[in-house]
């Protein structure tokens, strides 16, 4: 709104308006308080999402103060290595693995992750014959006895497979509870072409000991969008007595693609499906106005120093895009409710400036 200024002047005596511009208290003069300063972020204090061009299903994971990248490159298994995470972008991958040129794990190579268990790198990954058909996807997993998993010989220790059913399995994922390690993927059931979550205890870090148990299947109307009618990508995220599993629903070629939410009390038993609540809506989702669509496939990371938690996921820069390589990687720091559940946001608009993860 616009005020007519002179107007008002005019009818206000020249006494009172010098009372108005300068009031005195004692020998103090009351001045009309000034705006906030807002300062810009200093120069190299920021970074800009996306932090790659391309990088489907991001996975990271810290160790001895360099963190490990990996995404979906579909050919190969490729790391890079930055201290920094505002900095991958500036960073070289090393090239893991190659898949040999026929087999069952030859081509379509999906979603790896990366873990340091029992002193030994670990590097899971989805997989299937090469070529067009996707129906013979299993998950696979790599062993690196080398202190830095970017040197180093990764042997294959062949496919982590349920003893129950041998059936189309995905987005391999490792949760440790109970003094107790275990696998979650997404997978068939042998019946329908649904992606359902499911959880199996391992006896070493590429042997399955069962039972497997179904823990959530796409049910509500944001986790069905599609078809295929999804829920894959499962990661875990612990806070304080609480067991978060975060999964992506609906069709990755879609829009709607979004993050979901299980939550377990910590020392709960994760085989028993008694054991976890499900959200009813998603908890990160689609942001048109930020050009974020298909937000999804997620990991998480903590800042250098160990104060702030963050969220790597992909997204489509626009919309319609699909399930391809035009889905980039980008993070954002996030925080925790009153209720001790994760407050993930919406998702942060591209080529805005965002402060780098505490300590670097």
């Amino acid at each position: 709104m616009t005020y007519p200024f002179k107007s008002i002047f005019r009818q206000i005596p020249a006494l009172a308006l010098l009372l108005l511009l300068s009031c005195t208290n004692g020998d103090k003069t009351m001045v009309a308080p000034k705006p906030p300063v807002i300062n810009p972020p200093v120069a190299g204090t920021t970074f800009t999402n996306p932090l790659l061009s391309s990088g489907p299903d991001p996975w990271v994971y810290h160790k001895d103060g360099y963190y490990y990248y990996m995404h979906t490159t579909n050919t190969n298994l490729r790391i890079w290595k930055t201290a920094k995470m505002s900095e991958l972008g500036t960073k070289s991958s090393v090239l893991a693995w190659a898949p040999p040129q026929t087999g069952p794990a030859s081509g379509n190579l999906w979603a790896p992750e990366l873990y340091f268990l029992d002193g030994k790198w670990y590097l899971y990954y989805s997989a299937g014959p090469a070529g067009s058909d996707l129906g013979r996807q299993r998950t696979w997993v790599l062993e690196n006895a080398s202190a830095d998993p970017t040197t180093g010989t990764w042997i294959s220790k062949g496919q982590v497979v349920s003893p129950e059913a041998d059936y189309w399995a995905i987005d391999g994922t490792v949760l440790e509870q109970n003094d107790k390690r275990y696998f979650i993927w997404s997978g068939h059931n042998g019946v329908d072409a649904i992606q359902r979550l499911y959880i199996s205890e391992m006896s070493n870090p590429w042997t399955l000991i069962g039972p497997r148990v179904e823990l959530s299947h796409p049910e509500y109307n944001w986790e069905t969008v599609g078809p295929p009618y999804v829920n894959e990508g499962p990661e875990i995220l612990k806070h304080g007595d609480k067991t978060f599993l975060v999964y992506s629903a609906s069709f990755c070629g879609t829009d709607q693609y979004a993050l979901g939410m299980l939550t377990a009390n910590s020392t709960a038993d994760p085989l028993a499906l008694s054991s976890w609540t499900k959200s009813a809506k998603p908890v990160f989702t689609q942001n048109p106005a930020n050009r974020a669509y298909a937000t999804g496939h997620n990991s998480f990371f903590r800042s250098k120093d160990g104060q702030e938690d963050w969220i790597l996921y992909h997204a489509n820069s626009n919309a319609n895009e699909g399930c391809v390589e035009k889905r980039n990687p980008r993070m954002q720091k996030f925080t925790w409710k009153a209720d001790g559940t994760p407050d993930f946001g919406v998702p942060v608009a591209i080529s805005t400036p965002i402060l780098k993860p505490s300590g670097e």
